[in-house]
């Protein structure tokens, strides 16, 4: 017979999914309340336990649907409108929220399937005299019996999340927005472990402790009074953790300091959207990026940084924006980094204007010269590129665009010659993926760069999702990374993972969202000295294709262990 209380249990697990998806949506900026990223995975199962299959999937499924409704809020700022209709704003949004919120789902799917405890039914829990039936109302589909089990359990939990992320952030793509690592971005001594692992690594520290005080408190429900039950439980973790900061303090006190300063100037114009989009409105803007310089550049530089979608015509081949652009470096004597588009006609194109269309960033020389180029790899869908336009053609209607780019498909070195030092650009939201800032940090880079434009999203907590995941790529390669935004966050993040308030730029307002030029002295090491590749950097996603492989293995024990075989009901 039913239990009464079974109802109302499966009624309650959907509203705590929802909670456990709001945690995790809190941990990140703008509210970055990181704490509730650590118990935040364990609601998320706890309002699982005891079930398994579809219903399980769904219980992830809502959490991660709030999770990602809430945290991505920022898309629904984007100025594009259909007939006055916020179509793709609003498809944007729910699409995008309802395919991220799959890995959450897959997640507490594998790991509810992964328990195979015999007692773990229901229907032994009632019969039990050992379990108080208050514990047994909240705790249906305990974990396993032993310490040994459980910990396998949440190791094994947390290596399937990070497995889960490795996919997001390659899959149709990768969308590696919000890792749960970067929830801590703040803590620096903890993320040095990223200069080993990645941000994956924080991640997993993260969910094992999680799943670790899921188990505790499983196990106080159980036998209440006992307080060295959950120290038990939470014991490993805890000191992994601890030797996580020692590590990290160590990284700190003995990086190497800086031998000398480039002087570097990062402009932010703060182009609205609308205006970019305006083709009326390209002369005006670009003179005004012009005037920009000018009044930044009454300050001594050695390299003056443009971000993405500042400059409005094709660089290499418009001759009004190349002499001014070019004779602005020649006429300072500076060093130039901007970002514009690229064309490349095809050979023997038969028509003028066939050819591909690339996001590009340009090395200009203090002689008015183009020393290098790099093209875009990543491309932003819908915002870059139409997929299966061919085929769809109506799609174009839905979005801003009515083209697209080709990707690139190398990294770019910017040897500034006179200066001595090397750059590794990234554009736009490129500097999210591990795999690419890795790529673009080869033995003599000095530092990374990022253009980009966040204007598309107004003033939200977008900026400062993205700069919190730039943070990971400067400590996962050892090396300082710059951010040149069109409407913030334009910063510099130190070697180590530094971003604190003075290396951030604020208009005279305060805002990080207005117009203005920044200017720094970045530390580097002296000309020539190589610096030495993290972990990471030499040996890349090791530990993240480590946890996939052994959330292969819980996969297969969740579709094919013994808990997969009928279970014998118990009828009171």
């Amino acid at each position: 017979m039913k239990q009464p209380w079974a109802s109302s249990l499966a009624l309650s697990r959907y509203p705590l999914g929802i909670v456990a998806g709001l945690c995790l949506a809190a941990a990140f900026p703008r509210i970055g309340l990181a704490g509730l990223a650590w118990v935040a995975p364990a609601l998320m199962l706890a309002a699982a336990l005891g079930t398994r299959g579809g219903q399980a999937f769904r219980i992830g499924y809502v959490a991660g649907l709030a999770y990602y409704l809430v945290s991505l809020y920022w898309l629904l700022l984007m100025p594009y409108r259909w007939h006055g209709v916020p179509i793709a704003p609003a498809a944007a949004w729910l699409g995008l929220s309802g395919y991220m919120a799959l890995f959450p789902a897959a997640w507490v799917w594998v790991m509810t399937g992964a328990l195979h405890e015999p007692q773990a039914s229901s229907s032994d829990l009632c019969s039990s005299a050992r379990l108080p039936q208050a514990a047994t109302r909240l705790t249906p589909g305990l974990l396993p019996r032993t310490w040994a089990g459980r910990t396998a359990w949440t190791l094994c939990g947390a290596a399937v999340w990070v497995a889960l992320e490795m996919i997001a952030a390659r899959f149709l793509g990768g969308f590696p927005w919000e890792l749960l690592g970067v929830s801590q971005y703040r803590l620096v001594p903890l993320i040095q472990v990223a200069s080993v692992t990645g941000v994956f690594g924080v991640s997993f520290l993260v969910v094992w402790f999680s799943l670790s005080l899921l188990s505790a408190g499983v196990r106080i429900l159980q036998q209440p009074g006992t307080a060295s039950l959950w120290a038990a439980e939470i014991l490993l973790p805890t000191v992994v953790i601890a030797l996580a900061f020692h590590f990290g303090f160590r990284q700190i006190r003995h990086h190497p300091p800086s031998a000398r300063t480039l002087k570097v100037t990062l402009l932010q114009p703060s182009i609205p959207q609308t205006v970019i989009w305006n083709p009326d409105k390209n002369a005006e803007r670009f003179h005004e990026m012009l005037r920009l310089c000018e009044a930044a550049l009454t300050n001594r530089t050695d390299l003056l940084i443009w971000p993405e979608s500042a400059i409005p015509d094709l660089l290499r081949y418009d001759k009004d924006t190349a002499l001014a652009v070019l004779g602005l470096a020649r006429r300072h004597g500076i060093w130039m980094i901007v970002d514009a588009d690229d064309f490349e006609p095809h050979q023997n194109a038969t028509r003028a204007g066939e050819g591909d269309f690339y996001n590009s960033s340009f090395l200009i020389s203090p002689r008015g010269e183009l020393t290098g180029e790099y093209r875009k790899r990543n491309l932003v869908i819908f915002g870059e590129y139409i997929p299966l336009a061919r085929w769809l053609p109506f799609l174009k209607w839905f979005t801003p665009i009515q083209g697209g780019y080709t990707p690139g498909h190398l990294a770019a070195q910017f040897r500034l010659g006179s200066l001595e030092a090397t750059a590794s650009p990234l554009i736009c939201f490129e500097d999210v993926f591990p795999q690419l800032g890795r790529s673009d940090a080869q033995t003599n880079t000095d530092f990374l760069v990022n253009l980009t434009n966040d204007g598309w999203f107004g003033q939200s907590a977008e900026q400062w999702q993205h700069a919190a995941s730039s943070v990971f790529r400067a400590v996962e390669n050892g090396l300082p990374l710059l951010r040149c935004a069109n409407n913030g966050l334009t910063c510099w993040i130190g070697p180590e993972g530094s971003l604190s308030q003075t290396q951030i730029f604020r208009d005279s307002s305060g805002s990080v969202y207005g117009p203005g030029f920044f200017c720094i002295d970045l530390p580097l090491s002296a000309p020539g000295q190589h610096h030495t590749p993290t972990f990471y950097n030499g040996h890349g996603d090791l530990f993240g294709w480590t946890c996939a492989g052994i959330a292969g293995l819980v996969l297969f024990r969740a579709l094919f262990g013994p808990g997969r075989r009928p279970q014998t009901s118990v009828h009171r």
